[in-house]
């Protein structure tokens, strides 16, 4: 039988323990509380309800936290985060043997800013942002096109959520 010292492996999981690895949770922020202003995102596509879609999609990140809180009201708020849905793409890319539609790979593009409202400071701005998610036309489900969509909004919420915190984060570290 092997025996194990059991002196030094706890000591070494505590060093572990205590030490931590440097890892942090992206999607909270434990700052002072934030209020983001957030209109509508505006809709120069012509999909209709994309937009309240999109806004949908943000609050429900942006739930996620305790500290950052989404307004409707600009007058109180410490940051503003705008946007606008410049174009969506449904373009065929696969067919069957009977010129059928079977795949499409949708395309979304945008662009959005974070602005400090006391400062009026631009935090963060991408003026040309492209997502893509594929879908299948031939599956039986009711609707793969509206799907795709949702899922790249999910994802783009997503991302554009965990931007947020970083930016606010490092904002904090600033002062």
């Amino acid at each position: 039988m092997i025996k194990t010292p059991v002196k030094p492996l706890i000591i070494i999981c505590l060093v572990f323990l205590l030490g931590g690895c440097g890892y942090y949770f992206p999607n909270v922020y434990n700052g002072p509380e934030k209020s983001v202003y957030m209109p509508t995102w505006k809709n120069r596509t012509d999909r209709l309800g994309i937009d309240n879609a999109m806004y949908q999609s943000l609050s429900v990140w942006f739930q996620k936290s305790d500290k950052i809180n989404l307004t409707k009201d600009k007058e109180n708020a410490d940051l503003v985060l705008a946007g606008e849905i410049i174009f969506i793409d449904l373009p065929s890319v696969g067919w069957d043997s009977d010129a059928r539609t079977t795949d499409i790979k949708a395309r979304l593009g945008l662009r959005y800013v974070l602005k400090d409202l006391e400062t009026g400071k631009i935090l963060w701005e991408v003026p040309d942002d492209v997502y893509s998610e594929d879908f299948n036309t031939l599956n039986e489900e009711a609707n793969n096109e509206t799907e795709a969509i949702d899922q790249m909004l999910t994802d783009i919420s997503e991302k554009i959520y965990l931007g947020t915190m970083s930016r606010v984060r490092a904002q904090n570290n600033k002062k």
